[in-house]
């Protein structure tokens, strides 16, 4: 009698394989972010001291890099910022900070800031910051690109021998862009709008003080030596570039006075803001101390009112208004306000 062969036993490839095959990836995922863990580590450090040899100095204290498996989180306990640049030190103190990026997004970063901040200008001057909400995000790829997000946000402004300010903002956003189209004037678009504000200077302007809505939109040429940051020294590279603000559009309501806006801006010889302005108003009763009422059509019409276009309906142009020498221009006559101060 023939013996019986023996029997092969069934493969259990199929039932280990996926389970096998999960763990190196597994494992090869997790090399890879402790890899990308690193690199970011070695990028922010390079980062850092690249700033200091610029005058700026960055301190996170408490610094971790988490976020494991999809994100690379850095978090500081809290965020301080000490230039130089500006002769006297400048000094940005803040609360907790965050810096998301996602691993299948390179090239973009998010921000979390948490309230307060306290800043500490030259000559003694102070800003103390708070605010519910700080967000932002920095983009380097074409085209480069930056938002910020603020809301709920009250700054104190401390000049010493002078009673505080205070500023505030129910929300604020900013957005920056590179325009692509506009390479050769190294040309950044800015977009700025801020909803119930709160603004000193706006209430002795016009007399009042209703809460505030501004809204801009402008393009900055020249802005390539912004990239060091903003200092004395950006700022004297820029106007030597001829650079300039072009506002397209700058339009604010506060309370029943309405304005709207175009023009340039630049800084003098002295390096104060001059440049020119062509603007419509309505609601409007006095500009810097000066009553005019009804006078604004009259004023318009007789002084060279009108920018060569049609007004936003209900708005009636105003004579041009112009910055030079450190002062404020209505047409001809000069408003009594405190004269500019150089920025630097």
């Amino acid at each position: 009698m023939t013996a019986p062969l023996p029997t092969r036993r069934p493969s259990r490839l199929w039932l280990y394989g996926p389970f096998l095959l999960l763990v190196t990836l597994a494992a090869a995922w997790s090399a890879f972010w402790f890899y990308a863990r690193g690199r970011a580590a070695t990028e922010i450090d390079a980062a850092l001291a690249r700033e200091a040899s610029r005058g700026r100095t960055w301190t996170c204290t408490d610094r971790s890099i988490t976020g494991f498996p999809v994100r690379i989180e850095l978090r500081c306990g809290a965020l301080s910022l000490t230039s130089t640049r500006w002769g006297d030190a400048v000094r940005i103190e803040t609360g907790p900070a965050l810096a998301v990026g996602q691993i299948y997004t390179p090239g973009l970063v998010i921000f979390e800031l948490t309230s307060p901040a306290r800043a500490t200008l030259p000559e003694g001057r102070t800003l103390d910051i708070t605010w519910k909400s700080l967000d932002a995000s920095l983009a380097w790829r074409n085209p480069e690109r930056f938002a910020l997000v603020v809301k709920d946000s009250t700054t104190i402004v401390n000049n010493p021998g002078q009673p505080p300010e205070t500023w505030r903002a129910a929300t604020l956003e900013a957005h920056l862009r590179r325009n692509p189209d506009r390479l050769a004037d190294q040309a950044v678009d800015i977009a700025v709008n801020a909803k119930g504000t709160v603004l000193p200077l706006m209430d002795a302007l016009l007399g009042t003080s209703d809460t505030g809505d501004i809204d801009l939109q402008a393009t900055l040429t020249q802005a390539e030596g912004f990239r060091q940051g903003f200092n004395p020294d950006a700022l004297e590279s820029w106007r030597n570039a001829n650079g300039v603000l072009d506002l397209t559009r700058l339009a604010a309501t506060k309370g029943k006075a309405r304005a709207e806006g175009s023009g340039q801006l630049m800084l003098d010889p002295a390096h104060r803001v001059a440049g020119d302005l062509k603007l419509a108003a309505a609601g409007i009763q006095q500009i810097g101390g000066l009553r005019i009422g009804n006078l604004l059509g009259g004023l318009g019409g007789l002084l060279g009112g009108g920018s060569g276009g049609a007004a936003t309906a209900g708005l009636t142009p105003l004579p041009p208004a112009s910055l030079r020498d450190g002062r404020v221009y209505l047409g001809p006559f000069r408003l009594p306000l405190q004269p500019l101060p150089p920025l630097y």
